[in-house]
C-alpha cells in the first residue's frame, strides 16, 4: 500500500512538472543551457548571466533583478547534483517536497547574495579569467516593429564545426617546463623543455541544426540575443558564442526613436480646422484614437502617452508622436473664395 502511495506521489510530481515546463521556463532555459550539459556549462552560463544582469550593474531596474534572482536560484539548483537529480524527475513541486522532507529546496532559504559572492569570491563585479576560447559567431538578425514590439520566437538553420573522435593520438596541453642541470660542483644551469601530453585525438565535422532564437519586448537594434559556448570550437579550449545582432527592417508607418514611435498623418484643410475622427492601427493591430474636436496646425505634433515601444526587461512603454500635415487645396473657385473672406475674414 505504501508502494503504491510513493507512486502516485511520483506520478503526481511529475505531472506538476509537466504543468511547470508548460506555464513557464525551465531553470534549463532560464540559465540557457541544454537539459544535458555538464557542471562546468552551468558555471560558465550562471557566470556570464549573473555578471550581465548583477544590480550593481541595473541599478533601480526591477526586471533585472528579477531575472538575477531567477539566474540565481536556477543555478543554486542545477549545480547540486541531488536537487538537479530530483528537479529533472519531478520538477519544482518535488524540490518543494524535498525541502518539507528536511531537505533544501531550490531556492528556499537561500541568500543569493551569498551564493553570488561565494561563486565570484567576494561578491565583486571581477574580470573574468582569461581563457582560450574559439571564434564568436556573429549573425545579423532581421527583426520587424512588431517583433520588437510583442516579442517573437524565431527559428533559424545554424551550421558550425563540431569536434569529433578520430583515430590515433596528438599532443596537447603543451607547456614550457623549466628544471635545472648539475653541470659541476655547486653548479647548475636552467633548462627549458617542451612538453606534451598524449591526448585522444580529434577532427572537425560540419553539422546543421534548427536554433530557436527569443526576440524579446522592447530589444534595441544592435542589441544581441547570446547563446553561450555555441559558437565555433577551439581543440583544448572552450567555444566562443554565437550571437545575433538584431536588425530593425524599415517599417512602412512608424519609426522608432529608443523607445518612442514617431508616424506622420494627413488630413484635409477641412479637418484641420473644424476637427476630425480618426484611428491609427497600431503594430500588434490595436486602434490607437487621434481624434480632434479643436484647430489642428500645419506640421503639429502631439503626444500619445504609452503608446510608444515597451521597454525591455521593463513594465513602461515609450510614447506615440503623431504629426499632422495638412492636405490643402491646389485651386479654389472665385465662389468659393467669397465664401471663405466671410467666413474667415
Amino acid at each position: 500500500m505504501a508502494h503504491r502511495r510513493e507512486k502516485l506521489l511520483f506520478l503526481l510530481y511529475a505531472l506538476c512538472y509537466a504543468l511547470s515546463a508548460i506555464a513557464g521556463k525551465s531553470y534549463y532555459d532560464v540559465l540557457q543551457v541544454p537539459k544535458g550539459a555538464s557542471d562546468e556549462q552551468i558555471k560558465r552560463a550562471y557566470r556570464k548571466l549573473a555578471l550581465k544582469y548583477h544590480p550593481d550593474k541595473n541599478q533601480g531596474n526591477e526586471e533585472a533583478n528579477k531575472k538575477f534572482a531567477e539566474i540565481s536560484n536556477a543555478y543554486e539548483v542545477l549545480s547540486d547534483g541531488d536537487k538537479r537529480s530530483i528537479y529533472d524527475r519531478y520538477g519544482e513541486e518535488g524540490l518543494k517536497q524535498h525541502a518539507a522532507s528536511g531537505g533544501r529546496g531550490g531556492g528556499m532559504g537561500m541568500n543569493i547574495n551569498d551564493l553570488f559572492s561565494d561563486f565570484f569570491g567576494g561578491g565583486s563585479m571581477e574580470e573574468e579569467e582569461k581563457i582560450v576560447k574559439g571564434d564568436d559567431v556573429i549573425v545579423e538578425l532581421d527583426a520587424t516593429l512588431e517583433d520588437l514590439y510583442m516579442g517573437v520566437s524565431l527559428k533559424v538553420w545554424r551550421e558550425k564545426n563540431v569536434l569529433k573522435p578520430a583515430p590515433g593520438k596528438r599532443r596537447c596541453n603543451c607547456r614550457n617546463q623549466v628544471y635545472h642541470k648539475q653541470i659541476g660542483p655547486g653548479m647548475f644551469q636552467q633548462m627549458t623543455e617542451l612538453v606534451c601530453e598524449q591526448c585522444p585525438n580529434v577532427k572537425f565535422e560540419r553539422e546543421g541544426y534548427f536554433i530557436t532564437v527569443d526576440i524579446e519586448k522592447g530589444m534595441q537594434d544592435g542589441q544581441e540575443v547570446v547563446f553561450y559556448e555555441d559558437g565555433e570550437p577551439i581543440i583544448d579550449g572552450e567555444p566562443g558564442d554565437l550571437r545575433f545582432r538584431i536588425h530593425t527592417a524599415a517599417h512602412d508607418i512608424f519609426r522608432r526613436e529608443g523607445n518612442d514611435l514617431h508616424t506622420t498623418v494627413t488630413i484635409t484643410l477641412v479637418q484641420a480646422l473644424v476637427g476630425f475622427e480618426k484611428t491609427i492601427k497600431h503594430l500588434d493591430e490595436h486602434l490607437v484614437d487621434i481624434s480632434s474636436k479643436g484647430i489642428t496646425t500645419p506640421k503639429e505634433v502631439r503626444n500619445f502617452k504609452g503608446e510608444g515601444m515597451p521597454y525591455h526587461l521593463s513594465s513602461k512603454r515609450g510614447d506615440l508622436y503623431v504629426k499632422f500635415e495638412v492636405l490643402f487645396p491646389t485651386s479654389l473657385t472665385e465662389d468659393q473664395k467669397t465664401k471663405l473672406k466671410a467666413i474667415l475674414g
